[in-house]
């Protein structure tokens, strides 16, 4: 509701979503590997996963964690395609953007066919509404493998699914700066930001609303 805190009803900030109490509490990200940022001790620039086996992705910045109420709020986004729910995770990533914004954003694409059945892209979505408030320009890659949902499967199979999955229609600008909702494994970015590198940008970063801490749904 207008004017009320989407997460508690109480009056929000003026010209926020939130108030002030419940901004203080919300799952914030506040300690993250620089690479992947997932969760890590305070002053560990990476996990141990990044220093064993690097991405292809340079940096991620994810500001909050994937935890309640943020999980709520994403699955009212990714599933339900709620406005009001979009509208808020992205004025949080606004909050917390990354150092370098890069030349351009890029949205994650979705499969035509997966498109057609779903009709909502939630990476896509939030990618338009940065572009509009930050007047930075966006690309566009193509999903050319229809892989099955990534929700069940484990970090590898994760890679495995998606490799070969996106292409780049023209060289894109040197820098790309992928938006998704949340980051769970990486293999998305991974695989996105393989196919940016091998099309010819140069650096490839990750900024999304919310990082799942390991070990969690």
């Amino acid at each position: 509701m207008p004017g009320y805190c989407a997460f508690c009803l109480a009056p929000a900030l003026a010209g926020q979503g939130w108030c002030l109490a419940c901004l203080k509490t919300l799952p914030w990200n506040r300690h993250a590997c620089r690479q992947c940022g997932d969760p890590v001790t305070h002053e560990t620039p990476l996990c141990g996963h990044c220093l064993v086996e690097p991405s292809t992705f340079t940096a991620t910045q994810a500001g909050l964690m994937y935890l309640e109420p943020i999980k709520e709020l994403v699955h009212d986004f990714k599933f339900h395609a709620s406005p009001r729910a979009g509208t808020l995770l992205a004025e949080l990533m606004l909050l917390t953007p990354p150092a370098d914004l890069g030349d351009a954003l890029l949205s994650v694409p979705m499969h035509p066919s997966h498109a057609r059945t779903r009709g909502f892209n939630q990476s896509q979505w939030l990618a338009e509404r940065l572009s509009r408030q930050l007047d930075a320009p966006m690309v566009s890659a193509n999903r050319i493998k229809d892989s099955p949902s990534q929700r069940t499967l484990n970090r590898r199979q994760r890679a495995a699914n998606l490799a070969g999955a996106f292409v780049f229609e023209s060289v894109p600008p040197a820098h790309l700066l992928i938006i998704d909702d949340v980051v769970t494994t990486g293999s998305t970015g991974h695989a996105l930001a393989r196919a940016a590198l091998d099309a010819g940008a140069e650096r490839v970063d990750i900024w999304a609303a919310a990082r799942t801490p390991l070990g969690k749904d």
